[in-house]
């Protein structure tokens, strides 16, 4: 039987953003910041949570080694690696590609070096192949008698979703009059999690490009949370921020993440927050999120990540300007 651990200390900050919010045409005390990204463990982000119950689930069964599976800029295994490192726990780490894919070892590569994370390169292929090659690393370890536990790509399983009641649970202390909540739905736990807790009415979940099937999946995980049947189609999920595909900057993102940092001094990642931003900025033009009705960003990290994307890296750099004496 699975058990919560403690991996970070709670609530995090809720915070107003009224710069942003009379800049999207909102009222001063429509708009908050929830700061998952200031959650204590290895760089902090909204995957701590999860890794509280998955982790959990893993000491229950005697684990000795933690594998999971992720791109190579993936929170998510960061935040395994310092799962691991904090607990005494092995972890390995598959990713797809090859090491001279990975953007030159920056970004979240860097920590998961640092925690002592081993890395399994799976190679070029579908995602069904990383998830063969995590199943292999798992069988060879118990071979070499080792004990590992297998942990779903991004944290997301209806056990992992738990994390996300208990946020949303929080955030309803924090703020009882919410009317929407915001987030990135990459591997769609966190969204089912919030829904657990806010109903799907309250969720508004921006789609990444992570899977192929954000709806399906966020309802999936939801079902299995809460025991009732959650029906895709009556989700909230935009689709209309993931432009090129997961992990290419798009200049919808690239405005949102420059507005909330120069209007809020909040740093977000081009693939995830970036994206809710964007989706959130939208929604509000489009009359889905209105002025007077309590809405909430959730600010899910990622900021190691944004150094390991180049493209970003470069669009921010390439956009400075030196100060001239006049």
């Amino acid at each position: 039987m699975s058990g919560k651990i403690a991996l970070s200390t709670w609530p995090t900050p809720l915070e107003p953003m009224p710069r942003l919010a009379r800049a999207l045409g909102l009222g001063e005390g429509d708009l908050w910041a929830k700061r998952d990204d200031l959650t204590g463990l290895g760089g902090g982000g909204n995957k701590v949570r999860k890794l509280e119950w998955t982790v959990g689930g893993a000491l229950a069964e005697g684990a000795d080694t933690l594998v999971t599976t992720g791109a190579a800029q993936s929170n998510h295994a960061r935040l395994t690696a310092a799962a691991g490192a904090r607990l005494g726990l092995d972890v390995v780490l598959v990713f797809p590609g090859t090491p001279e894919s990975a953007t030159g070892g920056s970004g979240n590569l860097v920590l998961d070096g640092l925690f002592g994370a081993r890395i399994f390169w799976a190679g070029d292929g579908e995602p069904s192949t990383l998830a063969q090659a995590a199943e292999d690393v798992c069988e060879q370890l118990r071979r070499e008698g080792g004990r590992p536990y297998l942990i779903p790509f991004g944290g997301s399983s209806s056990l992992g979703a738990r994390g996300y009641v208990d946020g949303g649970n929080e955030l309803l202390v924090q703020l009882p009059e919410v009317r929407h909540v915001v987030v990135a739905v990459g591997s769609g736990g966190t969204m089912a999690g919030l829904i657990g807790a806010l109903g799907e009415e309250r969720v508004l979940g921006v789609h990444c490009g992570a899977v192929s099937e954000p709806a399906s999946a966020v309802a999936g995980f939801a079902g299995g949370l809460t025991g009732r049947s959650v029906t895709p189609g009556a989700l909230r999920v935009r689709t209309d921020q993931v432009g090129a595909g997961y992990g290419v900057l798009n200049e919808p993102v690239l405005e949102a993440m420059r507005t909330a940092a120069t209007l809020e001094g909040i740093v977000l990642d081009p693939v995830y927050s970036g994206r809710a931003m964007a989706g959130l900025i939208q929604a509000v033009r489009d009359g889905d999120v209105r002025r007077g009705e309590r809405t909430v960003f959730l600010h899910s990290g990622g900021l190691p990540g944004l150094f390991g994307h180049a493209q970003t890296v470069h669009r921010c750099v390439t956009a400075l300007h030196g100060f001239k004496a006049v």
